[in-house]
């Protein structure tokens, strides 16, 4: 590693509010599938596996956060936090914060077509962060990283949540539509924590996706999503 790669890490670490005690975590975390760095065939050396155990590090810090944080809330109330604050859009957001784009290794294709600004890519990569921290030094720095991170931005949101469903569905009532439906899209992880990825489906528009470590939340996650699209039309 060079010195201005030392310094530049050594940044990172500073907005992180971790110091690496191995920085070889951090790099796989920040090597993405496209970069000649991320190993042979089964790309081991790239951030995917990060990203897995990141997402789950996330998603038990921010729902405690919550839980903490409103204890009135119901569990529907609570689920459609959870899911607005995990989903992709604000990780990459998170992401932007940290200035992580400047550090992540891809190759040479992916990075002329802007790579480092996709928003897909840098949710990845700022989970599998989280998920390189959790490795380096232990759930509770893990923890601190993601607390000090979306403490501000749980907090920006104070008022009680909308029933996004409930939204959606009287949107579809107004214009005399069917009612939406909701259907699996796609479902991963080990039976004790799945991801699920549920899609919002009302005849005449595109479906509109939400994902989340439960049905429920994905399901409010794919409602918000539909909203945020046609909520004004």
């Amino acid at each position: 590693m060079t010195k201005k790669a030392k310094i530049d890490v050594a940044d990172l670490e500073s907005r992180l509010g971790h110091r690496f005690r191995d920085r070889d975590g951090l790099a796989r975390a920040l090597t993405h599938l496209s970069s000649p760095a991320a190993g042979g065939p089964d790309r081991s050396q790239s951030y995917q596996r990060l990203e897995f155990l990141g997402d789950r590090v996330l998603g038990i810090v921010v729902a405690h956060m919550l839980y903490e944080a409103y204890p009135q809330a119901s569990e529907g109330e609570l689920s459609m936090r959870l899911a607005k604050l995990v989903r992709r859009e604000t990780c990459a957001d998170v992401a932007l914060e940290w200035d992580v784009g400047p550090h992540v290794a891809m190759g040479q294709g992916e990075a002329r077509a802007g790579g480092r600004k996709k928003m897909a890519i840098l949710a990845d990569v700022c989970e599998a962060i989280i998920g390189a921290v959790f490795l380096d030094a232990g759930f509770a720095a893990a923890s601190d990283v993601v607390t000090r991170t979306w403490r501000a931005r749980m907090d920006a949101n104070l008022e009680p949540e909308r029933d996004a469903k409930t939204a959606v569905q009287e949107w579809a009532q107004a214009r005399a539509l069917p009612a939406p439906r909701y259907v699996e899209a796609a479902r991963s992880g080990p039976a004790h924590a799945p991801h699920f990825v549920m899609q919002v489906v009302l005849d005449g528009y595109e479906p509109e996706s939400g994902e989340a470590n439960s049905k429920r939340a994905a399901e409010q996650a794919a409602a918000q999503a539909f909203l945020t699209r046609w909520g004004s039309s």
